[in-house]
């Protein structure tokens, strides 16, 4: 009982709580032996009882309240007590009744005289397991029937699942929503109650709910939801005038045990793209488990997100390789602690892709088992001025690192890629092209295979519209847009970084994997919808123009040449090009010399130079 005080009254933050139910506890069991003996004797208790009562008062209570202390009753937030918090306290009282049961039984054989009735044992049990019960979970019942009057936003909750009914405890709890009801495609729910709040009806009546009860917030609780649901929801909620529309994170990210916190505004990601990604990651982990890691352009949008999906798969050394120094800084403070507590090496390089010499010391120092390379100029439109500087990034760079591993015995070479490579129409197309071309020629000479892994744009990446966009609506518009049947691929840098990983673990080398990025999306549409999610009308309050197709830009980007056509995988969101132009290693290094060479030359003369090489370039001026 001392060591119980002691440890009680060292946290001042629970000391409060414990106390009282400790008193409470206190008055409860003392109480309960006294009503049962009251019970037993129908309300007359013997003469030869009275004493022997006293007597068992400390015993009841003492030992009750070091059992409680041992479960962690104490430790029970009545606020949030729960189905587990009453069992543990059942199993409490269960052990105590057993032991006592078997002490008076023993009495009753060899010492008769301070032996009780067993019935007042059984008595107690239930007596003192409901006042304890009760006190739990009175609070609980006061804030979910008389607190549930809150002033708050009224709110529908789409999916009555398991998590919509968390959400709609939780908003019943905080008192900051106030649920309304549900609604769910499951038509067997339909009319049932969760927690006193009604299921309306299906996903289909969210309009007529919304209008006939002033909806005024909308919470999508279905984390496994696809995109194409999401936005017809956010789509029919915004067109109604609701203006707060709330989702839970997506079955990558829900946390455990959800609460409202976890709640999040609806973003663009959510429209676009929440499918599901499944990967093999046992396969994965085998792969990288152990490995010394490389990654180019660590400090950009797909580097920094392999360097974080690194975590999870344990390799034994990641090297972060960055020209961006800011970028790199704040990827070390963001990582360094996390690779430190999973016991993994972790190092950051300020360089050059460009500095043959660096990367070559660097790979002699460190022999990595694979490289992934995300270093590229990807701006479209001012490479165009500068092509000079792409082919020194983009292709020159390429080899320098390809050369690297070659000779430091590198394993495995992922190149990320994109889906401009393909009918390039542009200087970044027409360079990542050529940086497939080189990966390619160069997996036959050593032991290194090399890989290229093709997708289109990633949301919320450095150079994408998403960011540009959302500058332009915080300035109050308009939102620029260069064509009105501009379309593109999209795909979340978290998926495409694990796709990567699928890709990289199943290839064999010489490949080029093409990543199934869904459908296509009208650029025009992706601005729209991001005024509605800032709660604004488009073309009303935010305007929308139209200046027309940049250099280098094309309408539609395609993910395969005409030629190409692809091979299957066992994957069905990862596929394999057919590469029809094939480079020895003497035509690439022949085309470096020849490039090192042209590049004081004019841009015309290079983008000359490249239509010879690569296959279906075509530059667009206009």
């Amino acid at each position: 009982m001392k060591i119980f005080i002691r440890k009680l009254f060292f946290k001042p933050t629970k000391t409060k709580r414990a106390v009282f139910f400790l008193i409470s506890d206190i008055i409860i069991f003392v109480f309960s032996l006294y009503i049962s003996f009251l019970l037993r004797f129908d309300f007359d208790i013997h003469h030869q009882y009275e004493a022997i009562f006293l007597y068992y008062i400390p015993i009841f209570v003492i030992s009750k309240i070091f059992i409680f202390w041992k479960l962690g009753i104490y430790q029970i937030n009545w606020r949030f007590v729960g189905l587990n918090d009453l069992f543990k306290i059942l199993n409490s009282l269960f052990i105590f009744t057993v032991g006592i049961f078997f002490v008076n039984l023993g009495l009753q054989h060899w010492y008769n005289k301070i032996s009780i009735p067993k019935s007042v044992i059984l008595i107690d049990f239930f007596v003192s397991l409901s006042l304890v019960l009760l006190l739990r979970a009175s609070k609980r019942f006061y804030i979910e029937i008389f607190q549930n009057k809150s002033d708050g936003k009224k709110a529908l909750i789409v999916g009555a699942g398991n998590t919509g009914e968390r959400i709609a405890r939780e908003l019943v709890r905080s008192n900051v929503y106030k649920p309304i009801g549900f609604v769910d495609d499951d038509d067997m729910k339909v009319g049932t109650f969760i927690h006193g709040i009604k299921v309306l009806g299906t996903i289909k009546d969210i309009p007529d709910i919304i209008k006939k009860y002033n909806i005024q917030i909308v919470i999508i609780a279905i984390p496994s939801l696809n995109h194409k649901k999401v936005r017809e929801i956010f789509n029919v909620a915004s067109n109604l005038g609701v203006k707060d529309i709330k989702i839970v994170p997506s079955i990558y990210n829900l946390p455990s045990n959800i609460t409202v916190k976890d709640l999040k505004d609806i973003s663009i990601e959510d429209l676009l793209s929440r499918e599901v990604i499944n990967i093999e990651t046992q396969k994965v982990r085998e792969f990288l488990q152990g490995k010394k890691i490389f990654v180019s352009g660590a400090g950009g949008s797909i580097g920094s997100e392999i360097v974080k999906q690194l975590l999870k798969f344990d390799p034994k050394l990641v090297i972060a390789f960055e020209i961006d120094e800011t970028e790199l800084y704040n990827l070390k403070l963001d990582l360094e602690k996390k690779f430190k507590e999973k016991n993994i090496e972790f190092i950051t390089i300020v360089g050059d892709i460009r500095d043959f010499n660096k990367i070559k010391s660097l790979f002699e120092i460190y022999k990595p088992d694979v490289v992934f390379h995300a270093a590229a100029y990807k701006h479209v439109p001012l490479m165009e001025h500068f092509p000079e500087e792409a082919i020194k990034t983009n292709v020159i760079g390429t080899y320098n690192l390809v050369k690297a591993s070659i000779e430091s015995g590198v394993d495995k070479f992922i190149n990320i890629s994109t889906d401009k490579a393909v009918n390039p129409t542009s200087i970044m197309g027409a360079t990542k092209r050529l940086a497939e071309i080189i990966c390619t020629s160069f997996n036959s000479i050593g032991k290194t295979k090399f890989i290229s892994v093709r997708f289109g744009n990633v949301l919320g990446s450095r150079g994408s519209v998403i960011p540009i966009f959302l500058e332009q609506i915080k300035k109050g518009g308009p939102i620029t847009v260069t064509h009105p049947e501009m379309k593109r691929y999209f795909m979340t840098i978290p998926e495409a970084v694990l796709l990567v990983f699928q890709a990289a673990a199943m290839g064999k080398g010489g490949e080029v994997f093409v990543l199934d990025m869904g459908e296509p999306v009208k650029i025009v549409n992706l601005a729209e919808a991001l005024i509605k999610i800032h709660g604004l009308e488009p073309y009303k309050d935010i305007d929308i123009i139209f200046t027309g197709l940049r250099p280098g830009e094309k309408l539609f980007e395609e993910l395969l040449t005409a030629e190409e056509g692809t091979l299957k995988t066992y994957h069905k969101k990862i596929y394999i090009a057919k590469i029809s132009h094939k480079y020895t290693k003497d035509d690439i290094e022949n085309i470096i010399n020849m490039l090192e060479a042209m590049l004081h030359n004019s841009s015309e003369d290079i983008k000359e130079f490249l239509k010879g090489i690569i296959p279906f370039y075509k530059s667009n001026e206009h």
